[in-house]
């Protein structure tokens, strides 16, 4: 039998449509120690941060349209609704749809300068160590294209740990970004757009997604009589991760 190519070009857009275009993307391997340099950003600002929803039927994390647009949101006036009902499975739910904040850097991996630079995604407790590198005058602006500093990144994930963990430490020599001042102008003009990194979807689209999950059997397990009063649909149900949000929180640094 034949392929179809109408699914194969449907899986592919979708596939393209989830998270970005991965090759825009870094992210260290389990247990490595990488050598990378945070790229400066033309509105001088490289820690970008934004609000995802996850665990939203089959749909990847997307962004949120209230938290980063100011947008209207069905997810969180959802989510809402499920704390104020209080009852234990309603919390777990909203829990796990609540909007959760990660933040992307522009970097340049020292050993795959034919990647150029690429985004670089990690949660709380690392924009917390990057800030007080920054604000650590012995540093500095560690993006300095001239006189920066690399910094060293191991992740990996210890013993009886449920996540891996991201260390840093800072080289002790401040270095130029690249070796020649071309090299470095092409290198800042190759830094991603973090507005158009994500697909922002609308108000409307979001209600939908969320519509579809609360009318889906797809988390029956943890089906919550308490939800059916906020589902347009037959009875709304619990969360569960699917395969691709979980390879996507982890990208993300969760």
């Amino acid at each position: 039998m034949a392929i179809n190519m109408d699914k194969i070009r449907e899986k592919y857009n979708t596939l393209k449509s989830r998270g970005g275009n991965s090759s825009q993307f870094w992210r260290p391997d389990d247990g490595s120690e990488t050598t990378l340099r945070i790229v400066p950003t033309s509105d001088g600002d490289p820690f970008k941060e934004f609000f995802f929803h996850y665990n939203v039927g089959k749909t990847a994390g997307f962004l949120c349209p209230k938290r980063n647009f100011g947008d209207s949101c069905r997810v969180c006036e959802f989510v809402s609704q499920l704390f104020d009902d209080g009852a234990e499975d309603s919390i777990k739910m909203a829990k796990s749809l609540t909007a959760r904040q990660r933040f992307f850097s522009p970097v340049f991996v020292r050993g795959e300068e034919d990647k150029g630079v690429r985004a670089w995604g990690y949660g709380k407790t690392v924009y917390e160590t990057l800030l007080n590198l920054v604000l650590n005058p012995d540093y500095g602006d560690i993006t300095d294209t001239d006189d920066g500093t690399d910094l060293v990144i191991n992740y990996g994930r210890p013993p009886g740990a449920a996540f891996p963990h991201t260390k840093i430490q800072p080289r002790r020599h401040n270095s130029a970004l690249s070796d020649t001042s071309e090299t470095t102008s092409e290198l800042l003009e190759s830094v991603p757009d973090f507005d158009s990194l994500f697909d922002r979807k609308t108000s409307t689209a979001v209600a939908a997604i969320l519509d579809e999950f609360l009318s889906s059997d797809e988390a029956a397990e943890s089906t919550s009589s308490e939800t059916t009063q906020y589902s347009s649909g037959p009875q709304a149900t619990g969360s569960q991760t699917t395969s691709v949000d979980a390879a996507f929180s982890e990208l993300l640094g969760s």
